[in-house]
């Protein structure tokens, strides 16, 4: 999956014209992409799904802060599952962290950067099985009518909350309308006790 995560970077990169890049003072991102759990956590949860928003302040073309929330959704693999004696589960994992970033090539055509920081991440995980729901259905004909559904039963649940941080590193890459186009991928560890959660989101989305 790093492999994966290297390959999208670079096809940012030459995906989009590059032209010059300016340093806001103030500026704002909003994005999403793919979570691969790693270490330990890897081999309990499959690749999930991540979003985030954040904003924050350039001190100068090279340095600022950038205060930011993240969630984070993943499946409790087979595997795992089985061992434990549920159908199934899941685990969200939100963060807000203060992360300084450090431009490494601020009025290059591609803004490459390092960001990096910590702060609260929150986890809940649930195990769950299926099972039927009874809802209301309408019909203009028939009226309002029962109906049964799909849905997942919650067997047990759990949250936490603990520090944690993150480092990784991102590109940047400007457009007409004074927004730029990022792809990053950031190594996340919560700290639980011996066993850490650790995952790493590969996000793509646009900063002002």
């Amino acid at each position: 999956m790093n492999k994966l995560a290297l390959t999208s970077l670079i096809g940012l990169v030459t995906a989009f014209g590059l032209s010059a890049q300016e340093v806001p003072h103030f500026t704002f991102d909003l994005g999403a992409g793919f979570t691969s759990p790693v270490g330990t956590t890897g081999s309990h949860l499959n690749t999930g799904w991540n979003a985030g928003l954040g904003g924050g302040y350039n001190f100068n073309n090279r340095v600022g802060a950038l205060l930011q929330w993240n969630f984070n959704d993943f499946g409790i693999n087979s595997g795992t599952l089985n061992s434990i004696g549920v159908p199934g589960g899941d685990v969200h994992i939100w963060s807000l962290t203060l992360d300084p970033i450090v431009h490494l090539t601020p009025r290059g055509k591609a803004d490459v950067y390092v960001v990096g920081g910590g702060g609260l991440y929150h986890r809940y995980q649930e195990f769950t099985a299926p099972t039927v729901a009874t809802v209301t259905g309408f019909d203009p004909f028939f009226g309002f009518f029962p109906i049964n559904v799909a849905a997942n039963q919650v067997l047990s649940s759990y949250s936490v909350n603990k520090p944690g941080f993150n480092v990784g590193l991102g590109v940047a890459l400007g457009t007409k309308w004074n927004a730029k186009f990022f792809a990053e991928a950031r190594y996340n560890r919560m700290f639980i006790g011996n066993y850490h959660t650790d995952y790493l989101p590969v996000t793509f989305g646009i900063r002002w």
